[in-house]
């Protein structure tokens, strides 16, 4: 389904009483009819792992941080974070980041057809710090570390082959990437409070051994057209890569990063915005900003990970916020998905769909403790729109 633009005439999912005014480009807004309530209604109360979701969803817990996944010998990771989705034959695979430094690295559960866990392993050991990433088409995971000149690595979902450092893809505080198989290209964005947004153009599509690294180039305006420039260095050093093109576009705390249909978006949580790229017509503008709503009722706050479905619909995880997934509509609706409830110390995190687009996966960090010890990884199961 084509994705219009969010927020342009939108309408805010809520638990505040309906509300009037203006938000992008002078659009005006209301509340839906059902205060709340998204395109799967509202939420109910907690189950018994402490999730609210709408009627006809449940949840279970896949894996605890430092507990062997269940039938297997395997023990997962502590502070589990961004992941992505594997067709494995009549089953799949979910890989997951493990945010700790030193150590990180990621790990991955194989699931038969019924989603029955036949097996857990790691795929990627002695990294730093590795939060989001992204899914390739060739079916690898790019796993990147977030601290100061960290690097992206090539990782094998299935564990056959050995990961690959891809230092050709820059230096710098790395945080998600995406994938475009239209201009065969790699998006990647930066954990920094002036961080940049960057595009990693391969010598050959496919292979991530060798390429250019380009970064934003935009003005300071919340909209506009952009183009692209080659960083001089990509390893970042001396001069860190978002500091060596005049004119490149900040970005304050890019976490996020999602492609679907000529557009990429990706979250910035300094700002709590998300932003939308037009490939098709190289422009920029404001998809999303909690600051634009009035009177604290904006229902998406501590933008993180970011993944979409194939309806089209845009889910995003918060960092913190009141520990929910909201889901942005193709129709504009901006509204909660799921709650944790009693986990208030920690953030949600690698936000993505099975191979049908029926179950959503996802780790609450650090979970009742706060601790990265104690992080659980979820898996809930519904009438999701495909």
């Amino acid at each position: 389904m084509e994705r219009r633009t969010f927020l342009r005439g939108a309408v805010i999912g809520s638990s505040a009483a309906a509300f009037g005014g203006t938000l992008m480009h002078g659009a005006a807004y209301a509340a839906p009819a059902q205060p709340g309530a998204g395109p799967y209604g509202a939420l109910g109360a907690a189950d018994a792992n402490g999730i609210q979701l709408p009627a006809g969803f449940s949840s279970r817990v896949i894996a605890r941080s430092g507990q062997t996944v269940s039938g297997t010998s395997y023990t997962w990771h502590s502070a589990p974070d961004g992941g992505a989705c594997f067709a494995d034959g009549t089953g799949w695979i979910y890989v997951s980041n493990s945010e700790i430094n030193p150590s990180g690295g990621a790990s991955a559960v194989r699931f038969n057809s019924s989603g029955t866990v036949t097996g857990a392993y790691r795929i990627l050991s002695n990294t730093r710090q590795n939060c989001a990433g992204g899914k390739t088409p060739w079916n690898t995971w790019l796993s990147c570390e977030e601290v100061d000149r960290g690097y992206v690595y090539e990782t094998d979902p299935y564990g056959v082959n050995a990961s690959v450092q891809r230092a050709a893809m820059g230096r710098f505080k790395h945080e998600a990437a995406a994938a475009d198989p239209v201009r065969k290209v790699i998006y990647l964005t930066e954990d920094e409070s002036s961080g940049c947004f960057y595009r990693f153009v391969p010598t050959t599509w496919g292979n991530l051994s060798s390429g250019t690294l380009q970064v934003l180039k935009a003005g300071t305006a919340t909209s506009g057209s952009f183009t692209w420039a080659n960083v001089p260095d990509p390893d970042g050093s001396p001069t860190a890569t978002r500091s060596q093109v005049s004119g490149s576009k900040k970005f304050n705390g890019g976490e996020g990063c999602h492609y679907a249909n000529d557009t990429v978006w990706f979250t910035t949580k300094g700002d709590n915005r998300v932003w939308q790229l037009n490939l098709a017509n190289n422009t920029y503008e404001l998809a999303y900003d909690d600051s634009l709503v009035p009177g604290g009722a904006a229902p998406l706050t501590g933008v993180d990970n970011v993944t979409g479905s194939s309806y089209g619909d845009l889910y995003v995880a918060e960092d913190g916020g009141n520990m929910e997934i909201c889901v942005i509509t193709p129709d504009d609706v901006v509204a909660p998905f799921l709650r944790i409830t009693g986990q208030s110390s920690s953030e949600i995190c690698g936000p993505a769909f099975s191979p049908a687009g029926n179950r959503l996966y996802f780790s609450s960090q650090r979970g009742t403790s706060g601790s990265s010890s104690a992080g659980i990884t979820y898996e809930v199961t519904g009438p999701f729109r495909t």
